[in-house]
């Protein structure tokens, strides 16, 4: 899910969509109007899922997607194998799969828990 945006109310450690891809804003920078012409954002950031910097100007009245970003808790059920683990939330009771981020590899254990969060029909570990 997404709603629109205007890029002045956009702020650091936020999330905007670049290319379909939900991403944290990393830094904005703002021009001056000119004579003709009307204030411009840089913004700089990361791809959620993909890690991919990137960057977009905009006039800081154009509108733009933010992703409704769902952050939620679940634990643990089993490992399968070093590369995927099986989860269940802890409020909807719902059991998926998901790969283990390079960076939790070897930590989780069955029974632990995790946040994690869901936007754009994607999901990601985020803390252990």
């Amino acid at each position: 899910m997404k709603e629109l945006s205007e890029v002045r109310f956009l702020k650091v450690n936020r999330y905007m969509i670049i290319d379909d891809e939900p991403c944290k804003i990393m830094s904005i920078t703002t021009s001056k109007p000119g004579k003709h012409g009307e204030a411009k954002a840089r913004i700089e950031a990361v791809g959620i899922f993909d890690g991919q910097k990137r960057s977009v100007v905009h006039p800081v009245k154009h509108k733009i997607h933010v992703p409704i970003i769902d952050k939620r808790n679940a634990q643990v059920l089993s490992l399968m194998g070093d590369s995927t683990v099986q989860l269940m939330d802890l409020e909807t009771y719902e059991t998926f799969e998901m790969p283990i981020p390079d960076e939790y590899k070897g930590q989780l254990v069955p029974g632990g828990e995790v946040n994690y969060l869901e936007t754009l029909g994607k999901k990601k570990i985020t803390r252990i």
